[in-house]
């Protein structure tokens, strides 16, 4: 077998965001990028970690062609045991239980998660370490390093690999596994739910499900579990042809870009009792009930007070964390069941020590993303099954079993606003301007919201006491009610800004106001301060959730 090593020049833009690097197929098209990058991901790792590694993505435009090139550059940087997922068709929390099953050095996952693809969309590469989760930013650091000066990448010279069946080939020392990877996910669901219940619930003939596959990678994991193993009908599971334009749809699970699924779910009299989404990755999800929207902070919340009556979970949870910008409903939660709840920086990363550590059993993202344990990512499918054992235990409605929930713990009112592809120095401007602010805002008033606390935030992670800094402005008034601001580093033009805004209603107050109506005063304090209209041009955001 003959090894090639290719000169070529470091490229200045390869420094990984809080999920990879994620730019236009073009660049990743363009001669040696992709490859530089992978090769700095290899010449990072350490010599005993170059052994075993697993390969898939999302099934986006360049899938394909991007894991041929990964697999043969595998092989000529000394790795001995690679797993192709077949049809190249990989989930990303697949990929997490993959590795750690397997006992696996890594895997590489390609992907631009939530957004769009096709030859003109995104791409993204993204590198899970040993424990299945994502590779924290100390090693994603050494990449970007290593990418600035690598003057060449080396490549086996082999065939393609065929990747259409399952298979094993074994070629002098080195061992290739295309392998199927929905049978063991649908495996590590059946022992954390209780499927015989859940099977009965769709017998029933009472209730019924649309999921919303988004014609992204979830399809052939929703098939098999929602159809084959729990009695769904063919019709639950629509859009369930992974695509690699995602059907020209964009693959985010929200309100805005899952539209078919909240038309269906909105119908005043044939709406389904359950609605559903996940997007590109399989990573985030979207929960629905009749004319009802679960916000992903309270379905965290719901999740950590009822995960008890699930087998997976009857033991109780150790803890839960959340993201510093999702709601603060769970932390309610979690004190009153005696147990931590940890306040992290966006990005699962952060999350992974605490799982490790068996700190917590539960995590979630505002940004639809929740987990627990089983893996080191967040779980799409997971969140769904974990609502359908709920309704099937409760025999209650979606709605019915979040008013509950309020009714005990108040009700956390929250939304988050989305101005996206921002010119970038607009959205630093606007940043930059309240940042400027926080010094002198505590103890100011702004009608009945008085500021307690104004700060950019900063974790100090309680496991390795690592420190990440600047990761959102927080304006925290005195009763609790939060208005906060980041700069989102997942898209590929342009710059999101979000604004998360929170207020808390005691559960004895008026729980079911519209949201957008109760936080009115919070988005006029948020304009005062950073004057977003007029420095963005946008009068409205583009994404409310």
């Amino acid at each position: 077998m003959k090894i090639k090593t290719i000169k070529c020049q470091p490229f200045n833009d390869q420094k990984p965001g809080t999920s990879g690097l994620r730019k236009k197929v073009d660049v990743f098209k363009a001669p040696h990028y992709l490859a530089t990058f992978v090769q700095s991901i290899f010449a990072t790792l350490p010599a005993s970690q170059n052994q075993s590694l697993l390969v898939g993505g999302d099934g986006r435009y360049f899938n394909n062609e991007a894991i041929q090139i990964i697999y043969k550059m595998a092989i000529a940087n000394g790795f001995k045991n690679i797993f192709i997922a077949k049809h190249g068709f990989l989930s990303t929390p697949a990929a997490s239980h993959l590795i750690r099953k397997y006992k696996l050095d890594g895997g590489i996952i390609l992907s631009a998660s939530h957004n769009p693809g096709g030859p003109k969309g995104d791409f993204g590469v993204k590198f899970n370490i040993n424990n299945g989760g994502p590779a924290p930013e100390s090693f994603t650091s050494k990449v970007y390093e290593i990418s600035k000066t690598i003057t060449q990448y080396q490549i086996a010279d082999v065939p393609d690999l065929d990747i259409k069946s399952v298979a094993i080939t074994q070629t002098g020392n080195i061992k290739l596994n295309v392998i199927d990877t929905v049978n063991d996910y649908a495996d590590l669901m059946e022992h954390l739910f209780d499927f015989d219940l859940i099977k009965s619930l769709f017998n029933s003939g009472l209730f019924s499900m649309v999921f919303d596959a988004m014609h992204a990678i979830t399809g052939p994991y929703a098939k098999e579990i929602l159809i084959n193993r729990l009695g769904a009908s063919d019709e639950t599971v629509i859009n369930g042809d992974p695509l690699p334009d995602f059907g020209g749809g964009h693959p985010d699970p929200n309100l805005v870009y899952a539209e078919e699924l909240v038309t269906i779910m909105n119908h005043a009299i044939q709406a389904p009792d359950m609605g559903a989404a996940s997007d590109g990755d399989g990573d985030r999800n979207m929960v629905l009930g009749r004319q009802f929207f679960v916000t992903p902070s309270d379905s965290l919340a719901i999740m950590a007070a009822n995960a008890h009556l699930l087998p997976g979970y009857q033991a109780g949870i150790s803890g839960v964390a959340r993201s510093m910008p999702t709601s603060m409903a769970v932390d309610r939660v979690a004190e009153s069941r005696g147990i931590e709840c940890y306040e992290t920086p966006t990005g699962w990363k952060y999350f992974g020590n605490l799982l490790d550590e068996g700190l917590i059993s539960l995590c979630g993202e505002e940004s639809f993303g929740t987990g627990s344990d089983h893996i080191r990512e967040k779980d799409g499918l997971w969140a769904v099954l974990f609502w359908l054992n709920l309704i099937a235990i409760k025999k209650q409605s979606i709605a019915n079993i979040v008013q509950q929930h309020w009714q005990v713990f108040g009700r956390n009112y929250y939304s988050r606003h989305d101005y996206e592809n921002v010119d970038m120095d607009k959205a630093q401007t606007i940043f930059n301007r309240i940042e400027q602010q926080l010094p002198v805002l505590e103890k100011k008033c702004f009608g009945d919201y008085c500021v307690a606390q104004a700060d950019n935030f900063s974790y100090r992670d309680p496991v390795d006491h690592s420190v990440t800094e600047n990761q959102g402005l927080r304006i925290i008034f005195t009763d609790n009610s939060r208005i906060i601001f980041r700069i989102s580093g997942t898209g590929t033009e342009g710059a999101t800004l979000r604004i998360y805004y929170e207020k808390y209603q005691r559960p004895d107050g008026d729980l079911l106001q519209d949201s957008q109506s109760s936080l009115s005063e919070l988005f006029a304090i948020a304009e005062q301060l950073g004057q977003i209209k007029q420095i963005s041009g946008r009068s409205q955001p583009d994404v409310i959730t």
